[in-house]
């Protein structure tokens, strides 16, 4: 398996799945043991950006000052391998390795990447392809387990249907920081992912503001968890996907020109082969079944408390960053002289260590925000073995179901992003305001 090396013609055995702002996805189709069930993350380089070697730039030396403290991860041979022991090192350990899968790294030739790019363009999102390509210089794509597929367990039948699905859950906490300034003072009350819709609805980027709210999923609720869910079902955007067999059957790749609708008859039919129901209630019954899962496996709550080491907001963090890079502080120059400078002249004078752990501790929050869950189901049979996967009983249909839950796309974020987080923040904050003063009909503002 080391020395496999993937060559143009193996570009026919792996599909497009999807890809996010730095990786592109391909689930495998072909036949060989070593890579069915799994898929392969090709990074990706922004076609405004300059092509890199493997690795090129990092670890600056301020990144080795953040990381140093994990083992392997600055004195990796390439960023692509660093990223990974940053999964294991720094992530495993905080959500649990049970639920976290850092993967392999496996041999990838040119041209196989370029095979790639050419054969899955058709399937790419436009808005993604204008904004970043394939990088052909990688030598490696990282292979991880398909977790849109469930495993077959030793004495299961392997006609059994899976369904999966996969939520981006976003920030589940409003932030309470000293540090936020008073004119930002909404950050308080209104989450994260509801301000940030206004921005997207402005920028053209979605076409209707989505119902669900973080805080309902995280919220320990059964009730609230059913109702984020149910508001998920209908405004996806990128944020919910059903997988059935592992092909995507509802949701998007997020954008406006996303229509998905829980009524599309093969999405039903799938649900058929799962959950038994009379005709028109598959759908609410799924939806139960996701809504108990999240709620019985307590999983959000162990995100959660990643999500919260995050303790100061970007208002805050921004002020350790330029210290640690040694610049002066910009949002201090141009602020001036505030009620705010005293709070932030005790984050300047904090110790190095000190100001490190805040960044450090806000980018390995920010992965948690942006992260993905996926949670797997496969009905248990009477005649099944000892399974190891855990079961949930769905009351509706008298159904027990296997499930496995994994969090995935926990991509390492540059230091150098702290300046990008902390405008988007503000340019986040002011949409959303804009749009109060407005009383956006959209946003269901009167």
């Amino acid at each position: 398996m080391a020395l496999t090396i993937l060559q143009a013609k193996d570009a026919e055995e792996w599909a497009y799945r999807g890809e996010g702002a730095v990786n592109l996805i391909l689930a495998y189709c072909g036949s060989s043991p070593h890579f069915v069930g799994k898929v392969l993350r090709i990074h990706k380089f922004p076609n405004n950006g300059t092509k890199c070697e493997n690795g090129c730039s990092f670890p600056t030396k301020h990144e080795g000052l953040l990381w140093g403290k994990f083992e392997g991860i600055v004195s990796a041979p390439t960023k692509e391998i660093a990223e990974q022991l940053y999964v294991q090192k720094a992530i495993c350990p905080l959500l649990g390795s049970e639920h976290v899968d850092a993967g392999i790294r496996i041999l990838v030739s040119r041209e196989f990447l370029e095979a790639v790019e050419y054969k899955v363009l058709p399937q790419r999102p436009s808005w993604r392809v204008d904004a970043a390509k394939v990088n052909p210089l990688c030598d490696s794509a990282l292979l991880i387990a398909d977790h849109s597929m469930f495993p077959h367990v030793s004495g299961s039948l392997k006609e059994d249907f899976c369904v999966s699905i996969e939520i981006k859950p976003k920030c589940g906490f409003l932030p309470t920081s000293e540090f936020i300034a008073e004119e930002n003072a909404v950050k308080k009350i209104i989450t994260r992912f509801r301000m940030h819709q206004a921005l997207k609805l402005n920028q053209g980027k979605i076409s209707q503001i989505s119902k669900y709210d973080p805080l309902d999923l995280f919220s320990g609720s059964k009730d609230r968890i059913q109702k984020a869910i149910k508001a998920l079902f209908l405004t996806p955007q990128n944020n919910f996907r059903v997988f059935l067999n592992g092909s995507l059957s509802f949701g998007g790749m997020g954008g406006a020109a996303d229509s998905t609708s829980v009524s599309d008859q093969s999405f039903i039919n799938g649900l058929k082969s799962v959950i038994l129901a009379k005709d028109g209630m598959h759908a609410e019954y799924f939806r139960e079944l996701v809504a108990e899962t999240v709620f019985n496996s307590r999983l959000l709550d162990r995100l959660l408390e990643v999500q919260k080491l995050d303790t100061i907001d970007i208002e805050g963090a921004i002020h350790a960053y330029y210290d640690i890079v040694s610049k002066p502080c910009l949002v201090c120059r141009n602020k001036g002289s505030n009620k705010l400078s005293t709070r932030y002249s005790t984050i300047h004078s904090m110790p190095m260590d000190e100001k490190l752990r805040v960044v450090r501790d806000y980018l390995i929050s920010a992965t948690a925000k942006d992260l993905s869950m996926m949670i797997s189901f496969m009905p248990k049979r009477n005649n099944d073995l000892e399974s190891p996967h855990k079961v949930v009983f769905l009351e509706s249909s008298q159904q027990a179901f296997y499930y496995k839950a994994s969090f995935i796309d926990l991509d390492m974020k540059p230091l150098e992003k702290m300046e990008y987080y902390y405008k988007l923040d503000q340019k986040i904050v002011c949409c959303y305001k804009e749009s109060l003063d407005h009383g956006d009909s959209k946003m269901g503002i009167n």
